[in-house]
């Protein structure tokens, strides 16, 4: 007996659409005339699109998928496509290389947005405006500030680490309150618990729904008691 195993196989060039899609790619550039070719292509290109959904999300969907044809195909295919193919040569170019950003943060529990926007407040010549932009940083320093620490921060600490990350030329008015922010981990007990309370309510309700179709059964009995007597 011989098994067909896939180290048997051709190549599976773009395994997200199967081996089946592939043969019937292979299929289609074996036909002979260009009116059949463009007829099975599209119902392939159709296949494709239902087969990868998420693809729908992506700018230039169809050319994408008509792209794939083309990769799958070998390059082989003869059909009229309603975009550019593409060439082979493209599939062996190499990106740049993406270099890593070698930017310092002074606080890292603020990040380098902070930074930035301290940076734009500086800017600012509106007074109102970098008056309301300051505040809104200090904000958002004292949150950043809870999250990575847990603990609850006093505004003395980000007013001097927000004049120190300004150079002195950032500072808010004196008797200012920053926004109340605490840290609450969640509580899966909480959750539970309230799981367990709706089924209880479930199980008294249901008890109550029992007892009352119990009182309509007693009440539609008949009363012997009334029979007349013969």
């Amino acid at each position: 007996m011989n098994f067909d195993y896939n180290t048997t196989r051709s190549h599976l060039i773009l395994s997200e659409y199967g081996r089946n899609v592939q043969n019937m790619v292979k299929y289609i550039c074996e036909l002979p005339t260009i009116e059949e070719r463009n007829k099975y292509a599209q119902a392939v290109i159709d296949l494709m699109g239902f087969l990868q959904p998420h693809l729908r999300d992506v700018a230039d969907f169809k050319h994408k998928l008509w792209d794939h044809l083309h990769i799958i195909s070998g390059y082989q295919i003869d059909v009229d496509s309603p975009y550019p193919k593409p060439l082979i040569e493209n599939a062996y170019v190499k990106p740049e290389p993406l270099s890593y950003p070698q930017q310092r943060i002074t606080y890292k529990h603020y990040g380098k947005t902070v930074e930035v926007l301290i940076e734009k407040a500086m800017r600012e010549e509106n007074p109102e405006q970098k008056k309301a932009m300051v505040q809104g940083i200090a904000n958002f320093m004292k949150m950043a500030y809870v999250t990575w620490n847990k603990d609850n921060v006093s505004d003395d600490t980000i007013i001097k680490d927000l004049k120190y990350l300004s150079g002195g030329l950032l500072s808010l008015d004196e008797g200012v309150n920053l926004a109340k922010v605490e840290f609450r981990a969640p509580n899966p007990r909480q959750n539970n618990n309230n799981n367990r309370g709706g089924r209880t309510n479930n199980n008294n309700n249901n008890g109550k729904s029992r007892q009352n179709n119990s009182n309509n059964n007693n009440n539609r009995r008949p009363n012997n008691n009334n029979k007349p007597k013969y």
